[in-house]
């Protein structure tokens, strides 16, 4: 009895250390085993993803074949070079980036053609493509943004979109309206004292009894603008375009003596009829076909200027210099100051 007691006794000895053996072996397996599983998705398998609240749903081929570089394909593909992000409560991975521009990047995934609606904005879509590394996409919506920046170029601005900049702005500040669009605005009445319009477009715009004070209009395009009882005082002209212009009453005089600069202006067929025109630097300036009529020159410099068949009835021209100006053919009938009007053009 003694030996089989003992017998049974070895044999439960041995059980246990086989089985602690086993469970050692097991544990280092376990910790020596850390290398995760790779993933596996089937091209098939379908995708849920959650941009910005709003679900999208697609293939895995379609989020890694189209663009094997994109951050989609490498947080898809097998070798799974970037984790997907977590998930919500149905299953769709989270992406934190707005759902109105990811919708034509995704459609650009699934057929390869940018679409996407009129009312999006593409510098939107770009930034989209370059966040996610679609890249191929990226060169057709950098043309489209060139192409919507020159249109915007030929629209002119509204006298809403001229308003909303001077309340925003203090009068003693200049504002750059340089090389801006406003042909054919309506600006009657605005003040623009201080406003910087070199080489603006300002064809045809309506600037009737306006405040141009201290304005640079230097090469601005004024064409057949009509600009009646406007004030420009001290105004800085240089060779800006009033062809056809009606600037019939204007006050360019200013009262502290700074001379109104519109040098090599080109004032051609313009009516300026009765403005003050005290002081006013016209050198060289086209006043062909002027209409000049009651005018108050006094001071003027209208040296080398082209007065030809110009209607200067009425003005008064006391010390003005007409030294070198073409006079050819221009009406000189009733001059306020006709005997002093004559030795300066001697």
């Amino acid at each position: 009895m003694e030996d089989i007691h003992s017998t049974q006794t070895e044999s439960k000895s041995a059980l246990c250390h086989l089985q602690s053996s086993q469970t050692q072996q097991q544990n280092c397996s376990h910790s020596k085993d850390t290398t995760p599983t790779p993933r596996v998705f089937p091209s098939s398998k379908w995708v849920k993803l959650n941009v910005g609240g709003k679900t999208f749903i697609t293939t895995l081929s379609t989020l890694v074949n189209k663009e094997p570089d994109s951050m989609l394909s490498r947080m898809f593909s097998q070798d799974g070079a970037m984790n997907p992000s977590d998930l919500d409560e149905h299953g769709a991975y989270l992406i934190d980036r707005s759902p109105h521009y990811f919708e034509p990047i995704m459609n650009y995934l699934r057929h390869g053609q940018l679409i996407y609606d009129s009312n999006l904005n593409v510098e939107g879509i770009l930034e989209e493509a370059r966040f996610f590394g679609v890249y191929s996409l990226i060169p057709q919506l950098e043309a489209q943004l060139n192409v919507a920046n020159e249109s915007l170029d030929d629209v002119p601005l509204t006298r809403r979109d001229v308003i909303k900049a001077l309340i925003q702005t203090s009068h003693i500040s200049e504002i750059r309206f340089q090389g801006v669009n406003l042909a054919g605005a309506d600006l009657r009445k605005l003040d623009f004292r201080n406003i910087n319009f070199k080489y603006a477009c300002l064809q045809r715009c309506n600037l009737s009894h306006a405040n141009l004070t201290y304005c640079c209009l230097e090469r601005t395009d004024l064409a057949y603008a009509n600009l009646e009882c406007s004030q420009l005082v001290s105004v800085k002209g240089l060779c800006a375009n009033m062809e056809g212009a009606n600037l019939r009453g204007c006050n360019f005089e200013d009262p502290t003596g700074v001379r109104t600069n519109l040098e090599g202006v080109n004032l051609k067929g313009a009516c300026l009829e009765g403005s003050n025109m005290a002081g006013v630097n016209l050198r060289v300036a086209n006043l062909k076909n002027a209409n000049m009529k009651n005018c108050n020159l006094r001071a003027a410099v209208l040296a080398g200027a082209d007065l030809e068949r110009c209607n200067l009835s009425g003005s008064d021209l006391q010390e003005a210099n007409l030294r070198g100006a073409n006079l050819k053919d221009a009406e000189l009938e009733l001059m306020v100051t006709p005997l002093h009007m004559a030795q300066a053009i001697r």
